[in-house]
């Protein structure tokens, strides 16, 4: 990447945007909102209660976005849970990952045609560019998701 180049990062806290140089988030940078203050990473998953954050992370945000489909009642996503949050830690800042409840927001899940769960599906630019259907564990969420981004 560019030092030159700029992504534009949405805070998980307050939803503002922020611009930050992708040279630096490469490197390892770890910026603070210039809104509220708060880490633009945490090394763990976003939890998306809204539809309207979901978007702004998916369509406004310029890094690529890992989405995590998955219900409370769900076995599987109850295991895939803590392997998810630990890819997290390995593909933060240059990743931004997110976990939508089917069941809490029915509306995001209808519009991308989850059928079973949890799925996974990686964003670009606003557009879906993989998905995954089935648990998996960390080291196979960060295979996957490095081997899509590469396409």
């Amino acid at each position: 990447m560019d030092q030159t180049e700029v992504e534009t990062i949405v805070c998980p806290s307050c939803g503002a945007l922020n611009r930050a140089p992708a040279g630096k988030l490469a490197s390892g940078a770890r910026p603070k909102c210039g809104k509220c203050r708060a880490p633009m990473f945490t090394d763990t998953p976003v939890a998306v209660d809204k539809a309207t954050t979901f978007d702004r992370h998916v369509a406004q945000g310029t890094l690529p976005v890992l989405v995590d489909f998955w219900a409370e009642w769900c076995g599987p996503c109850k295991m895939m849970a803590p392997m998810f949050a630990r890819a997290a830690q390995t593909l933060e800042p240059e990743v931004r990952l997110l976990k939508v409840d089917t069941e809490a927001l029915p509306d995001v899940a209808a519009r991308y045609g989850i059928r079973s769960i949890p799925t996974l599906i990686l964003f670009r630019n606003g557009r879906e560019i993989a998905r995954q259907a089935g648990a998996m564990d960390a080291a196979s969420i960060e295979r996957w998701t490095r081997q899509a981004m590469a396409r």
